[in-house]
């Protein structure tokens, strides 16, 4: 004869969702762990440089160019930056649709490029290039 206990049998049960959230928490900790173990090194870059395309001197548009130190120059006369705001507004009443050509030399900061390209978007010039200059001896792309 059986004897029925009057306490309920429970049975064993293995919870898996909080299983699977520890899981989780250790696969984030060994992913952040593992990204915080690499070295950040940053590479020189040589930049390929393209060929030039010689034209004639045309008078409707600015060729500007930035040099190392982060002066603005046309035509080979240093400006400063309320001197080149004028000249633009000047050759954008006679011309409202002048072409800027943007260079500038190979040690001037990206963030002076950037700041004398907003200076010429400012002042209404729509049209806008950067122009590139070719190297004189061609030189091999870097390791």
């Amino acid at each position: 004869m059986k004897i029925r206990s009057p306490i309920a049998r429970k049975r064993t049960r293995l919870e898996i969702i909080p299983l699977i959230d520890i899981m989780f928490f250790l696969l984030a900790s060994f992913m952040m762990v593992s990204l915080q173990m690499q070295k950040v090194r940053t590479l020189k870059a040589s930049l390929p440089t393209a060929t030039q395309i010689t034209s004639a001197k045309k008078p409707d548009m600015i060729k500007l160019n930035v040099d190392a130190y982060g002066q603005v120059s046309v035509d080979n006369q240093s400006l400063s930056f309320d001197e080149l705001d004028k000249l633009l507004a000047e050759r954008l009443r006679v011309n409202t649709n002048v072409p800027v050509y943007l260079s500038g030399s190979r040690n001037a900061t990206h963030g002076m490029m950037v700041y004398v390209l907003n200076l010429v978007k400012r002042a209404g010039v729509q049209r806008v290039a950067f122009a590139v200059k070719a190297d004189s001896t061609p030189s091999a792309p870097p390791p």
